[in-house]
């Protein structure tokens, strides 16, 4: 909305105080310019109406200037949301992979996590987000969990994201071969 009223150079009503003219003023000019003033005022606080909801409108219709206005709206919600910051930290420190479930689409859910808290301003460092993701691995994965923590070599999130679909689709690939192996020696007679 902020863009918007820029673009229409409405956005200086936003800040601006409401000028003063003394009731036995008789300077055309200054009477001109508030005029004017009062009719920009007027668009401004319309145009902020206008992309409000229905009942958000009937709520916020009574402000008499764009700026008391635009005010009242970023009081009640420009402000942080404590509870929504400890909703996605508790979505964090719940999330387990499972078994029953890729472990790439897996990973993608984590990073949405992840996407979440920086968005949030919750800085994680990168170390960090590479062992909670190595850590919160299914069990089936218990072999290549443990190899991943035993490397000496720090290891970025990307370079983790990679490995990881590289071992899957290695077991995946495993576990065909391994039930047409399977399939042959059903189908074999004596």
């Amino acid at each position: 909305m902020l863009f918007y009223l820029t673009t229409l150079n409405l956005a200086r009503f936003l800040s601006e105080e409401v000028p003063v003219v003394s009731e036995g003023e008789t300077d055309t000019q200054k009477r001109a310019a508030m005029d004017a003033w009062g009719h920009g005022d007027f668009l401004c606080r319309n145009y902020i109406l206008n992309g409000l909801s229905d009942t958000l409108y009937n709520v916020y219709s009574s402000a008499t200037t764009a700026r008391a206005l635009w005010e009242s709206l970023e009081k009640k919600y420009k402000t942080e949301d404590a509870g929504l910051k400890k909703f996605i930290v508790g979505k964090f420190l719940d999330f387990k992979m499972v078994d029953s479930k890729t472990v790439m689409n897996q990973v993608q859910e984590f990073q949405m996590i992840l996407h979440d808290l920086h968005a949030e301003r919750m800085k994680l460092s990168e170390s960090f987000q590479v062992a909670a993701m190595i850590e919160k691995l299914p069990l089936l994965w218990k072999d290549f969990k443990n190899y991943l923590k035993h490397k000496r070599k720090e290891m970025g999130l990307e370079d983790l994201i990679v490995r990881l679909r590289i071992e899957e689709d290695n077991c995946s690939s495993e576990m065909k071969s391994e039930k047409l192996q399977i399939e042959a020696k059903a189908n074999l007679m004596e």
